[in-house]
């Protein structure tokens, strides 16, 4: 045996492909949501956008305040104030929660918000801020990394600020000082946002100073986390139903089309031994369907199996007998000097031989049948137009050995119009030379046991959308306990006066399968008279015809 034709064993997988197949689409799907958090820039831009421009309000009224303000030189100039300027810088914004320097025209530091005048001294204050890091939790920790991850980071300048703070320190109250309002952006070491906006301050279309207001972005950053918190948990959540639902589906899929396949397996690797596969038709669905027509496949083949072993027993059965008579005739003749009886031993192996001949051309018809109706086309085949050719036929070869008469009837349907085809109701989707060979074994059959002055008569009708070919014969009819059983392979129940192997008893057989084979069925039953005599036998033909009658 060589190498290919050795059975290789089925590896079972831990993981089924399919499981991973549907698992991995239901999660890449999940990852949309996911991919959701990369649009959280947006919504940040958005909250950075809004905080910016109530910086730019608050900003406003504030510096417009402190210009109103102003005090005047003895020489009647508008001038900022410092002391004042620090009471209303620090008051204007204590409901901000923004910071805001005041700077002088000159671009000192005049006022600082985060700077409180307690008892004559200066002292800043720290604003109140969120956790250290050494506060946070794990998970939050782990949030904030992967906040920062997804987000795509801004190349801002770096935000710093000097112990004696001026002016000139920052571009924007530079251009205040010049009449200008602007805004900046920078970012601290560890990554938060300061939005920087500058207004000038002026009084009748004087510059008295610069007012810088300052806004941290932790609020920002901290909504932000909330919305990634929410997308995560709801990510999660689905993404544990979606292993669930996807390791379900794939089993309720790939578990019963596992148990087929390993069950098919063993139907191949031992065909001798009938295997039952698992029956899932209950299931109602594809898989069911596929499990009933696996089960009707598998019976199908062995029921062939078991025909075949049948067929290659009743072969070599048959085969036998002539070969045994030819093997005695041999040895008689070897050993006889009688001429009378050497002529009569060779005529037995001569009628044993066209025996064998005839025997081995109907087992070859018969085996490749199956084969040749399956890669056959279907084609139109008009019943009358072959049933008169064949009777045509039979009937020159009758007239010259004194066989039986043959007589044809086709039926006109009742619901057939005076001016219609009859034929035209008989025709039938098949194979032409095969349902040919039907109708030749059901006439020689009927010739072989009607007396030389009996009749043949077929008949076609039309029985709803079934065409019916009835052949009746004047023989001594069918032995009523073997009605099915003439349809059997080697069915030898042959007239008397009929030469030994003159037939083989296939043609009945090869006729049931190739009718079988159109989608139609043949039977047999005896004639009786009005006196329940059998007057001879009587073989019925049901096939599909091709085109329904209009009442059908």
């Amino acid at each position: 045996m060589r190498s290919a034709d050795v059975p290789r064993p089925r590896t079972r997988r831990r993981v089924s492909p399919l499981t991973l197949r549907i698992l991995a689409i239901n999660v890449m799907a999940l990852a949309l949501l996911l991919a959701g958090m990369l649009y959280l820039d947006v919504y940040r831009d958005g909250l950075l956008d809004a905080k910016s421009e109530a910086l730019v309000t608050n900003g406003t009224i504030i510096a417009g305040a402190l210009g109103e303000a102003a005090g005047t030189t003895v020489t009647g100039m508008p001038v900022l104030q410092p002391n004042s300027a620090r009471t209303m810088v620090r008051r204007l914004v204590a409901l901000t929660g923004t910071r805001a320097r005041l700077f002088g025209e000159r671009g000192a530091l005049l006022a600082d918000s985060r700077v409180l005048i307690s008892a004559g001294r200066a002292v800043e204050a720290t604003p109140l801020g969120g956790e250290t890091p050494s506060e946070k939790g794990s998970w939050q920790g782990f949030l904030e990394w992967f906040g920062h991850l997804m987000r795509s980071q801004p190349h801002l300048p770096l935000y710093r600020e000097a112990t004696m703070q001026h002016a000139g320190d920052f571009e924007e109250a530079v251009s205040a000082l010049n009449g200008e309002v602007v805004g900046v952006r920078r970012v601290t070491g560890d990554g938060e946002i300061i939005i920087n906006v500058a207004f000038p301050v002026q009084r009748f279309k004087k510059i008295l100073g610069a007012l810088v207001l300052s806004a941290g972005t932790a609020d920002v950053e901290e909504a932000v986390a909330e919305a990634r918190l929410a997308i995560i948990g709801v990510f999660l959540a689905a993404l544990a139903v979606t292993i669930l639902l996807s390791f379900y589906l794939a089993g309720s899929i790939a578990r019963p089309i596992h148990d087929l396949a390993e069950a098919a397996e063993i139907v191949r690797q031992r065909p001798n031994k009938r295997e039952s596969l698992p029956d899932l038709s209950a299931r109602g669905d594809e898989i069911g369907d596929l499990s009933r027509t696996l089960r009707d496949m598998t019976d199908a083949l062995y029921e062939r199996l078991d025909a075949i072993e049948g067929f290659a027993a009743d072969v070599a059965h048959e085969i036998r007998n002539p070969l045994t008579s030819i093997k005695s005739a041999v040895e008689v003749l070897a050993t006889g000097n009688d001429a009378e009886a050497q002529a009569r031993l060779i005529a037995i192996i001569e009628d044993d031989v066209r025996r064998l001949d005839r025997l081995i051309g109907d087992i070859s018809d018969a085996s490749r049948l199956d084969a040749e109706l399956a890669r056959a086309e279907p084609q139109p085949v008009d019943l009358p137009a072959l049933v008169e050719t064949l009777v045509e036929i039979e009937s020159a070869t009758a007239e010259q050995s004194g066989g039986p008469r043959y007589r044809v009837e086709i039926e006109k349907p009742v619901d057939a119009g005076p001016d219609e085809d009859p034929g035209r109701r008989y025709v039938v989707l098949g194979v032409e030379s095969r349902l040919g060979q039907v109708v030749r074994n059901l006439l020689s059959n009927a010739a072989s046991f009607s007396p030389p002055d009996g009749d043949v008569e077929l008949r076609l009708g039309r029985r709803g959308i079934n065409i019916e070919l009835v052949i009746d014969d004047a023989g001594p009819g069918l032995p009523e306990d073997k009605l099915e059983a003439v349809f059997d392979r080697f069915y030898t129940e042959r007239p008397e006066d009929e030469a030994f192997g003159e037939h083989s008893g296939l043609g009945l057989s090869i006729s049931r399968q190739i009718v079988a084979a159109h989608g139609g069925r043949i039977r047999a039953e005896n004639r009786r008279n009005d006196r329940s005599d059998i007057i001879g036998a009587r073989f019925i033909v049901t096939l599909p015809a091709l085109e329904t009658p209009p009442n059908a």
